[in-house]
């Protein structure tokens, strides 16, 4: 029996347009035919459901289609009899979903049915989804432009390039994963075996604090996180960054979480992203509530949380170490990209090639093409940061399908990505480095450490490191002239003149002309003799008078001036011998009493 048509309107699972229940079927049609022409069939990067879904039940021998809303159900009873599916399920074919309606009326599931079919030659070249592969030059073919389980099919040419035009969002953002299956590159955090992943399939979710290099997949596993737990429906997902969050909005969201827990029995997971930049008395704020359990915290920081973190929180929380992506993970994620822009990849073989672009041709299909080792370059350059791999990607693809459309007219054959695009668009290497974070003490450590040890080529290499990601050329003179006394010392002692040099080298001309200053220093320091005897002489020293116990001794009277006759009364100065009268060496204490035959060179504490 159809229901009674409500008033208000129906909301399109596709474009969340609100209609009027009649029309609604008539225009998910053409909805989502021109969604699946844009995109590829790809719904990118969204981690939600459609608004409003479908429930099959089996009445009068046919697999009924029964709407949520009884307006939908009188919608296609106004067509003259019920709607249903041909053979009682929803048939999908060739990436095409047909219907019948046993009554005339619109079918609620003809969504696809006026979808444009391609040759049989394109079919055939087609038929098979290739895989980003350096390694086999005959696995770059067409690749599936849909991420759903339809069959992939060539894109219609004007409406492809027009979407590669007005992507409404960065591609990293669009194509976040939503499972942990699309989860590349973190497999000793969340791999198949690991305790981790066992946790975040069964819902017991720990209190985390995701550490790593921006790009490397902190806030994607959060919503991968959120994803599970609203498809569960056990536990509330709340996120805040601390960029933007003040403390009474902390406040306020624990205390939604404590009505939570007491009125729904749910528990809540409050992810804060970028957790470091929350002071040391905001962070204090969710102690007490991740002691007893009121929320489940995720942070995410990009600095060392040891020093970031307050410890009696991080106490309360593990620490999952994210790395920086692979070359390979990077090809993965590259490849999930390539699918959803509907590109064409060309391997580097040059009759593999041409036998794809002759294809192209007797299809009469315009396709835009992506070259292999320009996403062999992508994956290299990005320096394992997901983020700008995929941004640079977007970037390259747009900015040719943007020349193309502008300088020719009609539109020509096809579109080819070259690895000089790719170039262009990111310029250089991305280089992470933080002149105020873990990468700044990293490298100068690893700079000390390579003088220390005389490797010339490692030294000149992290210079390198520091003075390309933007670090003070002075801060590393400063260092250089530290380690001229502390590591060479005596053993030569023009070193440290040199580094004072280069110092004031440095201070003199500036960025970039005094890095071959500080090249040579280092190279210099890198060579010469070492000797810590000074070093630790003077640590011994430290040692001793920082654990003498009672009074320090008094300066022998010997020692001190006279400038007073009482002082002279005194006995200051009494006995003291003037070296310089003396032909040869003088017998005389120079340590006080207690110290006396001490040798804080060869001293033992």
């Amino acid at each position: 029996m159809a229901g009674v048509v409500e008033a208000e309107c129906v909301k399109c699972p596709v474009c969340g347009g609100d209609f009027e229940p009649a029309s609604i079927n008539a225009h998910l049609d053409e909805c989502l035919l021109d969604h699946q022409a844009e995109s590829g069939g790809d719904r990118g990067g969204e981690s939600e459901p459609p608004a409003k879904k479908v429930r099959v039940n089996g009445e009068s021998g046919g697999a009924g289609v029964k709407p949520e809303r009884p307006a939908a159900a009188a919608a296609a009873a106004s067509g003259g009899g019920t709607a249903g599916v041909s053979g009682g399920t929803g048939g999908v074919s060739g990436g095409t979903c047909t219907s019948t309606s046993t009554g005339g009326g619109p079918g609620v599931f003809s969504l696809f049915q006026n979808k444009p079919k391609v040759t049989e030659k394109l079919e055939k070249s087609s038929s098979s989804t290739s895989s980003y592969s350096s390694s086999s030059s005959s696995s770059s073919s067409f690749i599936s432009s849909s991420f759903s389980n339809t069959t992939a099919t060539a894109p219609n040419p004007g409406m492809k390039w027009e979407s590669l035009l007005n992507i409404d969002k960065p591609l990293a953002e669009k194509l976040r994963p939503s499972s942990l299956e699309e989860y590349f590159g973190q497999n000793k955090v969340v791999g198949e075996q690991t305790l981790m992943r066992s946790l975040l399939q069964s819902q017991e979710i720990p209190s985390l604090i995701f550490w790593g290099p921006p790009g490397c997949g902190k806030t994607t596993l959060a919503h991968i996180i959120a994803s599970s737990s609203k498809k569960k429906g056990s536990t509330r997902f709340v996120t805040l960054s601390a960029t933007s969050a003040s403390t009474s909005d902390v406040r306020e969201f624990i205390k939604q979480a404590q009505n939570e827990l007491r009125l729904c029995k749910r528990k809540t997971i409050l992810f804060i992203d970028e957790i470091h930049r929350f002071n040391k008395s905001q962070q204090d704020t969710f102690l007490p509530h991740v002691e007893c359990g009121t929320i489940t915290l995720i942070g995410a920081t990009t600095e060392n949380p040891s020093f970031q973190v307050n410890s009696a929180l991080l106490s309360r929380c593990r620490v999952l170490v994210l790395e920086k992506l692979s070359v390979e993970a990077m090809g993965s994620i590259l490849l999930r990209a390539v699918d959803s822009l509907g590109l064409g990849v060309l391997p580097d073989d040059a009759s593999e090639r041409k036998r794809l672009m002759s294809a192209e041709q007797r299809c009469s299909v315009s396709q835009v093409w992506i070259e292999q080792k320009a996403l062999d370059t992508i994956a290299h350059l990005c320096d394992g940061d997901a983020r700008a791999g995929l941004n640079g990607l977007q970037l390259a693809v747009q900015a040719c399908v943007a020349k193309a459309r502008s300088t020719n007219t009609p539109p020509p054959r096809h579109i080819l990505v070259q690895e000089e695009h790719i170039k262009e668009g990111l310029q250089r290497s991305h280089i992470l480095y933080d002149k105020a974070g873990e990468e700044h003490y990293n490298c100068i450590s690893a700079l000390h450490k390579s003088m220390r040890g005389s490797d010339e080529n490692a030294s000149l290499y992290w210079l390198g490191r520091m003075l390309e990601g933007g670090e003070d050329p002075l801060y590393v003179a400063r260092r250089l002239v530290r380690f001229a006394s502390e590591d060479v010392g005596l053993a030569d002692p023009a070193a440290l003149p040199q580094a004072v040099s280069a110092f004031q080298a440095c201070h003199f001309i500036g960025m970039p002309e005094c890095e071959v200053i500080l090249a040579q220093c280092a190279v210099y320091l890198s060579r010469a003799p070492k000797s810590i005897e000074i070093y630790t002489a003077y640590n011994n020293v430290k040692a001793c008078l920082r654990n003498h116990k009672g009074p320090l001794p008094s300066v022998p009277l010997h020692l001190r001036n006279a400038p007073t006759k009482l002082m002279k009364e005194l006995g200051y100065a009494k006995g003291y011998k003037y070296n310089p009268k003396f032909n040869g060496p003088v017998d005389q204490e120079y340590l006080p009493e207690e110290l006396r035959g001490t040798n804080f060179f060869t001293w033992k504490r």
